[in-house]
């Protein structure tokens, strides 16, 4: 990002310092397409919430359908999202909106094997990969939706990956016309050289460990990321679980960061079927690429003591 400020210029400026911006802008541009192994179209945007937002209503699709799971990202920018069920017939022009890993629970939604459903019918298929990118490999959706402060990178940069822009309509400006809003060069690069560091601080056989540790406490839905875990105590609310842990030095959240301030029930853990009682118990414990082996087993000590 130093780099990036040392040369900033606009990048859609036709002077000599405009056209080196556009040359690191573009140079980014590839790293991260590399790195995140794909062959498509790559729009740099302001986060995950913007890319959604013009995926979703850029995109040519006559209908949106969400998963009951979404981020609430997804249903800001989409309300009036049909949600999807097996019962829910696609056709060409829907655009399924599927994420990959759930940012709540850990959850891996199988959505290379509901691509391979879907594309026969037509209709275009979305995945967030917020929580995914720079951990695992990208599912082949049609559009993938990445944030680089999930994987060590700056706040207030992402991306929208797209298979085609013809996908979309153009509304003008920066980013071949599909974003408005002069790019964030630096956030670009310093993106760019997170994904190529690609290190964690655990194995992915000490998230293992840690993940043992807790046993039944872990609420899981089906195939589980080892960096997300929602984990239930058998008598204390969440939000004497934030208190007491918050003490301990501690950071966890109950729901998804955006809303772990609130009381009401979440709506990831209402959509998986969780009864309100367990709801009312559970708090969402996720790490991050710098996370200790040391802090793991701190908190997991922390953890049994509050059993």
């Amino acid at each position: 990002m130093e780099q990036g400020f040392a040369i900033w210029a606009n990048p859609s400026s036709p002077h000599a310092g405009g056209r080196a911006a556009k040359a690191a802008l573009e140079d980014a541009r590839a790293r991260v397409k590399a790195a995140l192994g794909w062959t498509g179209e790559l729009i740099f945007t302001s986060g995950a919430s913007e890319a959604l937002w013009i995926a979703l209503n850029q995109s040519k699709a006559q209908r949106t359908i969400a998963s009951a799971v979404e981020h609430d990202a997804v249903f800001r920018a989409a309300p009036d999202a049909a949600e999807f069920s097996d019962e829910l017939a696609l056709r060409a022009g829907d655009l399924l909106a599927v994420q990959h890993v759930n940012s709540e629970t850990g959850t891996v939604n199988p959505v290379a094997q509901m691509a391979e459903t879907v594309r026969p019918t037509g209709a275009l298929m979305l995945s967030d990969c917020s929580q995914s990118a720079g951990k695992m490999a990208l599912p082949d959706a049609d559009m993938l939706v990445v944030s680089a402060h999930k994987f060590g990178g700056p706040i207030g940069i992402g991306a929208l990956l797209v298979r085609d822009y013809a996908m979309l309509e153009p509304i003008g400006g920066h980013e071949r016309g599909y974003r408005q809003g002069t790019e964030n060069m630096p956030a670009a690069l310093g993106m760019a050289a997170a994904l190529e560091a690609g290190n964690w601080a655990t194995t992915a056989e000490e998230r293992a460990t840690f993940a043992a540790r807790f046993g039944e406490s872990v609420l899981q839905m089906g195939e589980q990321a080892d960096y997300i875990y929602a984990l239930t105590h058998p008598t204390i609310s969440a939000q004497a679980l934030l208190i007491r842990l918050d003490a301990a030095g501690f950071a966890v959240s109950a729901g998804s960061a955006c809303s772990s301030g609130t009381l009401k029930k979440s709506r990831v853990l209402d959509a998986f079927g969780v009864d309100d009682d367990t709801a009312a118990r559970t708090i969402r414990v996720s790490m991050g690429w710098s996370t200790a082996p040391e802090e793991l087993d701190a908190f997991a000590e922390a953890w049994e003591k509050l059993l």
